[in-house]
Formats: structure tokens, sequence, C-alpha cells
């Protein structure tokens, strides 16, 4: 099974029970709903993407996606357009949708999109919870373990770190082993590959 459900967003019942069928018959989960209106009503949508028609009784395909944004709903949607819509989902991928497919569409192209689509949801959530771990970790930190992992990331020899802290090496050391340790890194390497720019933060 892929990662994640797809939204179906459309006011034609027989493009929902469609979709459905194509989606299953990939391995994807779907779910479908029948306006703009009753999914942003919806309590929070389980992570995945939504498949959206641009054109809809009510609420429009631009309209709920702009309503997703404004509330900090970043799922990736893709777009179902008729030929003249395409200008509208042109402005679409300029508000972040993630792509958008021609009515008719070509089966395999669609769950071929809707598939990328829903592996970067699953990236993104990954990249989120890995920031997560390593601002928790860096939250555990003392002060001073602060001021030597930062010495770390900046390429700083122990005697370096010694001098500029006015501390003795053997501090440094143990210091650097506590960070290490609660980074849950093996060496500086590790640590400025896991840290990255977040060393720099408050």
């Amino acid at each position: 099974m892929s990662p994640g459900l797809v939204h179906i967003v459309d006011d034609d019942p027989a493009i929902r029970d469609a979709l459905g069928f194509l989606l299953r018959s990939r391995g994807v989960r779907s779910r479908a709903w029948e306006s703009g209106e009753t999914f942003l009503a919806a309590p929070a949508a389980e992570l995945g993407c939504v498949v959206l028609d641009m054109r809809m009784d009510g609420l429009s395909g631009i309209e709920v996606l702009d309503a997703l944004r404004a509330r900090g709903d970043d799922l990736p949607v893709i777009f179902l357009t008729g030929h003249a819509d395409v200008p509208l989902a042109v402005e679409a991928l300029k508000k972040g949708a993630f792509d958008f497919v021609e009515k008719p569409f070509n089966d395999n192209q669609l769950v071929d999109t809707v598939i990328a689509a829903l592996e970067r949801a699953a990236a993104a959530r990954r990249h989120s919870r890995d920031r997560d771990l390593v601002a928790t970790r860096l939250a555990s930190l003392t002060p001073r373990e602060r001021e030597v992992l930062q010495c770390l990331v900046e390429g700083r020899l122990n005697k370096q770190i010694a001098d500029q802290l006015g501390v003795s090496m053997r501090t440094v050391e143990v210091h650097r082993s506590r960070v290490f340790e609660k980074m849950g890194v093996r060496n500086a390497v590790e640590l400025v590959a896991q840290v990255g720019p977040l060393a720099a933060e408050p």
C-alpha cells in the first residue's frame, strides 16, 4: 500500500467512483468528498494528498486550495482540469499546487502523479519529525554543552575550544562526550550532518 490517503474532491459521483476504483486497483487508499465545503468542514484530513476538481458547484478548486493554505495545511494538491482550465491550473501551481492532470486523463499518468505526491508528503513528514527530534536533543544540552557543540560545528579542535571558552582540555573532552551522547552521534562529522543550521538557532 502507498503511504497516506488520497482525498478525492469532486462533485461528480461518477468521477469519484471511477477514481476510487482506479486507485484501489493500484493499492492506493482513498476517500471521496462530494464538495470542497464538506472536505474542508471535516476534522483534520488524514495525511496524504488531494485530487481536486478545478470546477465544482460551490467552492471552486482554487478556493479550496486557498482555504487549505490559509489554515496552514500543506497537503499536496493535484488538480483535475478541462482544457479550458489550464491557465487556472498554472495559476494554482504558482500557489503551491503539486500538479494538474487534464481530463480525460490517462489512468497510469494520474496514479503515478498521485503516488509521487504521496511520496513527497511522506518525505516532508519524515523531515519534520527529524527536525523535531534534533530540536528536542538540542534543548537537552546545557548552555556550556551548547557552546561546545557550536564550536564543533564550526570545525574547531579541542585545544581551540578550550582556549575560546577559557576551560581545560579535559573539561572540553567531557562536554564533547556528553554532546555526542545527547545528540546520538559518534563523532563531529555525524554531529554536523545531523544538526546543520539548527545549531545556530537560539
